[in-house]
């Protein structure tokens, strides 16, 4: 897919590993084995739920919401399913929330891909800051799901089963399978730079210097 040329261009500059090798005891696993992975543990949804440290995955429900909202502190918002019969920045006005919206359909054929390093580059900035942010579809499962995990997978260097594994404690996700196909086609080539980065002939190789 055209994505995996994006990812290799962009890696170097989006990412900065602080350890090695995470897939050691973490497979490689096919589509069929994410979603089995996917359907266990916790399988039941909030309108919003805390998957990692100031990260919520949530619903069109708690995005309407401004006074749910505003308990949480939530300060950035990342919309996942942003169209033009939906309210966008300019519903949030006089909340002091960051947003950022992105149309994507959730089918198997669309290319979330593009999206993956721009919103993890997105959450990351919020988290850094000491936001609260809540990345948001219309049911919370899918697309919001999907960036989340490589958000994780991209700034938090976890491989795809254990970002999986982060969340599914916290909700019940699934994305399509299209979104799982393109998240490990991610994750392969994470992994293969964590191999370049600690390679004995690679320049920023300790042994190498």
């Amino acid at each position: 897919m055209a994505f995996m040329s994006r990812f290799s261009r962009s890696r170097s500059s989006s990412r900065s590993p602080n350890r090695k090798d995470s897939e050691r005891g973490s497979p490689v696993l096919t589509v069929s084995e994410l979603e089995r992975l996917l359907y266990t543990g916790k399988t039941a949804c909030n309108h919003a739920d805390e998957v990692w440290p100031r990260l919520y995955i949530g619903d069109q429900d708690i995005a309407s919401d401004r006074r749910e909202l505003a308990r949480l502190g939530i300060t950035h918002i990342l919309n996942c399913a942003q169209s033009k019969w939906r309210g966008g920045a300019e519903y949030y006005a006089g909340m002091d929330i960051t947003y950022q919206g992105i149309e994507a359909h959730d089918t198997p054929s669309f290319d979330m891909s593009v999206n993956f390093y721009p919103a993890a580059e997105f959450i990351h900035r919020a988290l850094s800051s000491g936001g609260k942010v809540l990345v948001h579809c219309a049911v919370g499962v899918s697309r919001s799901a999907t960036l989340v995990l490589a958000y994780l997978m991209i700034r938090q260097n976890l491989t795809l089963v254990e970002a999986i594994k982060a969340v599914k404690d916290h909700r019940g996700v699934i994305p399509n399978r299209g979104f799982l196909r393109q998240l490990n086609g991610l994750d392969g080539i994470l992994r293969d730079s964590r191999k370049a980065l600690h390679s004995p002939t690679s320049p920023t190789s300790p042994t190498s210097l």
